[in-house]
């Protein structure tokens, strides 16, 4: 999965319900600031005069390459070994193309209105007062709270995948201590010693996870950025360097998969591509913005190729042992274990990232309408409660596989696939548009409409299904 996954943590979210103008003040300057981490899966890009083409470059890919990166190999085996990857590069291309939509639709509020940056809610909300239809006019504030809204959901969501892949990842770590060597290259199985639920795991996990949300100062959150940055990256390229090696006879493996999985193929795949809320934060930090279109072109291209790749090489490696997480197919010894634990340290560090733009979406509003005295126990009884919620919400859902494709299926396509393309046919259809760009725009929100609905059908099912059983085992058999 990827660390972070997309986030409109940049971005400025004002909602109009937020009376005070303190408040909403406040937010603004925080999360003007808050673009320097990746997700889905990502906050981070700290405030500066202007950054130049390579670093926008950079919190670019940073910004796509998340936890999700890591469940894109059991995704392609629910796609087939070659509908998978030709489905990821078709969905980098309308990814990329939708994100191109958004940053245009943004320029043209942005020299109509005369102002110097416009967000996400922002843009929806003025493409709904430059439509031909008065309903939407009338009700074009609901644009801004829908994207909040969705926005919410997203980063909540990363914050339970985050939880899933703590407790499965510390599990099989605990798990193998016993019998953990530094010999890679053994082909001994290994029988894990059993130790309690993994559900436990997510439990335990909750006291630290508690603290984490409890810092406020997004100046001390960046250093959990920095060291989640460093973790992942190292963690990556080894997990890169094992998978390439001793790849077995691809042909036992289906070109095209039951259609019945490809759905939750969808989910998965769009929660790693959902990025699409660091893309206007990211063009108005830019010295030169008129270099961004290339980059943005340039950065999805290398993301959709590592993504591809690594897929690929994951499923072709594992064939259909490929777990929810690659990271739990490493083999049983210490190299590939303090991988698990550089990526859990790293999760850690980024759950309070996510958590940073849902609470500061919720938070303003809700202390807005209680007095100054109230205003901190309020605070911390939000970020306690929604911190709990994102646990039991882990809990009730353990099985990471379906997590990631439920966040991705229900809100990631809403953000990445259905409005921009319907953004686009709002504020430029006055102007007059072709009825072939009308007809693609529809055809997009079409695919992303469905990729929500059966997504959504297939991973409840899929979860009602394997109720009945144990979702986890207390221990898990592999080689060493």
């Amino acid at each position: 999965m990827s660390v972070t996954k997309s986030t409109e943590g940049a971005v400025a979210v004002k909602l109009d319900l937020m009376s005070p103008p303190e408040s909403a003040k406040k937010l603004e300057n925080k999360d003007s600031t808050f673009l320097d981490e990746s997700p889905s899966e990502s906050p981070g890009l700290k405030k500066t005069k202007g950054i130049t083409v390579i670093q926008a470059l950079i919190h670019l890919v940073k910004g796509n390459m998340g936890t999700g990166i890591l469940g894109l190999s059991l995704a392609v085996k629910n796609a087939g070994i070659l509908m998978g990857p030709l489905s990821l590069l078709v969905m980098g291309l309308i990814a990329c193309h939708c994100m191109h939509i958004l940053v245009r639709c943004a320029q043209r509020f942005c020299k109509r209105l005369n102002k110097p940056f416009m967000d996400y809610g922002d843009t929806v909300m003025h493409g709904l007062e430059a439509s031909p239809s008065a309903w939407l006019q009338n009700h074009a504030h609901w644009g801004r709270h829908i994207v909040s809204f969705f926005l919410i959901v997203t980063q909540l969501g990363f914050c339970c995948v985050y939880i899933v892949f703590l407790a499965d990842n510390l599990k099989q770590v605990v798990e193998a201590v016993n019998s953990t060597t530094n010999n890679c290259h053994s082909n001994e199985t290994v029988i894990l010693t059993p130790t309690m639920d993994s559900r436990l795991y997510m439990l335990s996990f909750l006291p630290f996870l508690v603290l984490l949300v409890l810092i406020r100062n997004l100046r001390i959150l960046t250093i959990f950025s920095m060291l989640a940055n460093i973790s992942m990256l190292v963690s990556l390229v080894i997990i890169t360097q094992y998978i390439t090696q001793e790849i077995p006879d691809p042909s036992r493996l289906p070109l095209v998969a039951s259609w019945k999985t490809y759905p939750l193929f969808f989910g998965t795949a769009i929660f790693s591509f959902e990025s699409i809320g660091v893309v206007l934060p990211l063009e108005n930090k830019m010295k030169n913005a008129r270099h961004f279109p290339a980059i943005l072109s340039l950065g999805m291209s290398i993301v959709t190729s590592l993504y591809i790749s690594i897929a690929t090489l994951g499923y072709l490696r594992f064939g259909d042992d490929i777990k929810a997480s690659i990271s739990l197919n490493l083999p049983n010894c210490w190299l590939y274990q303090s991988v698990k634990l550089l990526y859990i340290a790293g999760i850690l560090c980024t759950y309070a990232l996510q958590f940073y733009v849902p609470a500061e979406i919720i938070i303003p509003f809700a202390i807005s309408r209680v007095s100054t005295r109230w205003a901190l126990p309020l605070d911390l009884s939000i970020r306690l409660a929604m911190v709990c919620l994102t646990c039991l919400l882990a809990v009730l859902i353990p099985r990471l596989d379906l997590v990631i494709s439920l966040v991705g299926s229900v809100s990631s396509s809403a953000l990445a696939l259905i409005i921009p393309p319907l953004l686009e046919v709002s504020t430029f259809y006055s102007e007059g548009m072709s009825p072939l760009t009308i007809f693609k725009d529809a055809l997009i929100s079409i695919l992303g409409f469905v990729g929500f609905v059966v997504g959504t059908y297939q991973a409840l099912d899929e979860l009602l299904k394997s109720g009945d059983s144990p979702l986890f085992s207390n221990s898990t058999t592999f080689l060493r």
